[in-house]
């Protein structure tokens, strides 16, 4: 992925994140992805008084580019302030998986950098996917 892409998806992940609604934890993440159009989707996370009922940044972000027509990530950046490199979480690494191949990068970042880049089977190795489904005739 080129630079400009790539700055195209931090910007969206920065913007949207301003917009998370994370009114219990404080915690407010934003996601952007890249489809196999070209097109930036960006999501943020959207919490619940009753926790489990929330969704993440990568979620609202997959949601996005579904509805857009999109099928495939060809990368990712989540933006959240946190000490240590902020990663999709294991069911959003899941979803992802639907999704992207295991050589997809995730890259996590703050406000002001980027901190890491993984791809998605450094971060769900040896994971079930699509593939798994599939049966031969």
């Amino acid at each position: 992925m080129d630079d400009e892409t790539l700055a195209r998806l931090l910007a969206a992940a920065r913007a949207v994140r301003e917009h998370a609604y994370a009114p219990y934890s404080g915690f407010a993440v934003g996601a952007a992805l890249l489809d196999e159009h070209g097109r930036v989707h960006a999501g943020c996370n959207v919490e619940n008084a009753a926790y489990p009922q929330g969704w993440c940044a990568e979620t609202s972000a997959l949601a996005a580019m579904v509805g857009a027509g999109g099928r495939r990530v060809l990368g990712l950046v989540v933006v959240g302030v946190a000490p240590r490199p902020l990663t999709p979480c294991g069911g959003c690494r899941q979803k992802l998986r639907e999704f992207a191949a295991d050589d997809c990068p995730v890259w996590s970042a703050d406000l002001e950098r980027v901190h890491a880049r993984f791809t998605l089977a450094e971060l769900l190795p040896a994971s079930f996917g699509p593939g798994h489904l599939e049966t031969s005739a």
